[in-house]
């Protein structure tokens, strides 16, 4: 007599990764034999299966009724980010022998690191000089002789941002590994640094001008947590203005793959609400690279390139659209206005600047005041209950409507007339508001952050920061003085 299996083929079964309140489907790893089963369910019509094997922009959906999920991410608040056409999150290509040798780079460390991306000046260009492609060229190309002739000519700092799921326990084994690394803080042992990581700044430790396989690192730790909630929350925009620019991802965790999906697509919202109905594409990605730095007080000392954000994005306008490109055929409320190009060969052009343009009706605007991340979206409300001179117990009423409640709830995304009374505000009204509540946001984590570097780092490498950054300053200056020439 035969077994009966213990997956009956006549029930359809899902297979779904469940991360961040939402269902995401990609990066999902399924062993092999698994899969194979599931090919060979698939043959006989009994399970239905929603899982990616691991190629790019290839998530399979066997079944016609997942296949609608495509609609429009403003009138379906619900849809997973992931489930819009398009890609969910781009990957970001650099030179081949520069991603080797950042990779190596990570193991270089024993603690273990569950999320990693590599950004900055030593990943990409930011200078103005044109690019013929995506691809940044940059000094780095091996760990040997051509690296230190890179490094004797033009020297740079390579910054790292390390996710890990527990802040005590990773810095003591990489206390034990690299005490180097730590300024005298680490001879306090792996619980004042975790203290100090987590209680002061923006939940950052900074450990700059290590040396590891040749080159020069900053790397950032940060515990998964933070940086999730600063993600879909913007608590502190510290990392969230980070992951809004191109960065190189070393090392992928669904979770925060999920989070950074809602900081992009609430990053293009704040965007759209700061713009007029017709810009262009350098304008929106300008936009968005300066939401982080609004706020932050180095821009206001010369310790900043003030041409940071044009040559960031001036230089990475691919890669902005990458991230970008996806998200904005799926808004209903903006599109592109010359759109003259048919295929996908002008996405890699940094000479075509598109035009864009966006329905300025209060009620889609209203929706989109309504979507912004919650703790940023609540100190607008704030600011605008003091402006409209709202009562205590009507503006209690508007925030209890606009507390997250049930998941299934869609009433909740939409703007009320609170919402829509802002997004009717004259444009330049509603620019200052946005920039005011940004700046509360930025402001003080990035000031306390600055402060605990001198505890972080030390005093000789903040001050050597300090001075390369003056450097930069002046050579920002120069180049704009002779541009204008």
């Amino acid at each position: 007599m035969k077994a009966r299996p213990i997956i009956s083929h006549q029930r359809p079964i899902i297979i779904s990764l469940a991360a961040n309140k939402c269902f995401i489907n990609n990066s999902c790893s399924i062993p092999l034999d698994l899969r194979r089963y599931f090919a060979s369910s698939e043959k006989r019509g009994g399970l239905i299966t929603k899982y990616t094997l691991n190629k790019k922009y290839s998530t399979k959906v066997s079944n016609s009724s997942h296949q609608d999920t495509t609609s429009s991410r403003e009138e379906n608040p619900n849809l997973p980010i992931s489930q819009a056409s398009g890609p969910p999150l781009a990957d970001i290509i650099i030179d081949d022998k520069l991603q080797e040798i950042l990779r190596r780079t990570l193991w270089h460390f024993r603690a273990p690191i569950r999320y990693a991306f590599a950004y900055g000046s030593g990943v990409f260009p930011q200078s103005n000089q044109k690019l013929s492609s995506p691809d940044h060229r940059p000094k780095y190309f091996n760990a040997s002789a051509t690296v230190n002739n890179a490094l004797a000519s033009a020297p740079k700092m390579i910054d790292f941002i390390f996710g890990v799921s527990h802040t005590q326990h990773w810095h003591s084994l990489n206390l034990a590994q690299h005490r180097d690394h730590y300024s005298a803080l680490g001879s306090l042992g792996s619980g004042a640094v975790s203290m100090v990581q987590e209680k002061l700044g923006a939940g950052v430790y900074f450990n700059p001008y290590v040396k590891v396989n040749g080159i020069t690192i900053k790397y950032g730790v940060v515990n998964l947590d933070t940086l999730c909630t600063d993600l879909t929350n913007w608590t502190t925009l510290y990392l969230a203005g980070r992951l809004q620019k191109p960065v190189k991802i070393l090392r992928d965790d669904p979770r925060v793959r999920s989070a950074n999906q809602t900081n992009l697509i609430s990053a293009l919202r704040a965007a759209l609400l700061l713009l007029p109905s017709e810009f262009t594409e350098y304008d929106l990605y300008t936009t968005i690279s300066s939401i982080s730095y609004i706020g932050d007080p180095r821009m206001n000392f010369p310790t900043e390139n003030p041409r940071k954000v044009a040559n960031i994005v001036g230089c990475n306008l691919p890669n902005f659209r990458k991230l970008y490109l996806p998200l904005i055929e799926n808004l209903p409320n903006v599109c592109f206005k010359d759109f003259r190009n048919t295929g996908l060969d002008w996405i890699s052009d940094p000479h075509i600047n598109l035009r864009l343009i966006q329905d300025m009706d209060p009620v889609k605007r209203g929706n989109i005041v309504r979507r912004l991340p919650e703790a940023f979206r609540k100190k607008l409300y704030f600011q605008c209950q003091s402006k409209y001179k709202i009562p205590q117990i009507e503006f209690d009423t508007i925030l209890e409507a606009s507390n997250v409640g049930d998941e299934m709830q869609i009433k909740r995304y939409e703007g009320g007339s609170f919402e829509q009374k802002i997004a009717s505000e004259p444009p330049e009204n509603l620019r200052n508001e946005l920039k005011n509540a940004i700046r509360r946001t930025v402001r003080w984590p990035s000031i306390s952050q600055s402060f605990k570097g001198l505890l972080t780092a030390g005093v000789a490498k903040t001050w050597k920061y300090i001075g390369e950054k003056i450097r930069k300053n002046r050579l920002g200056r120069l180049d704009a003085e002779t541009s204008a020439k």
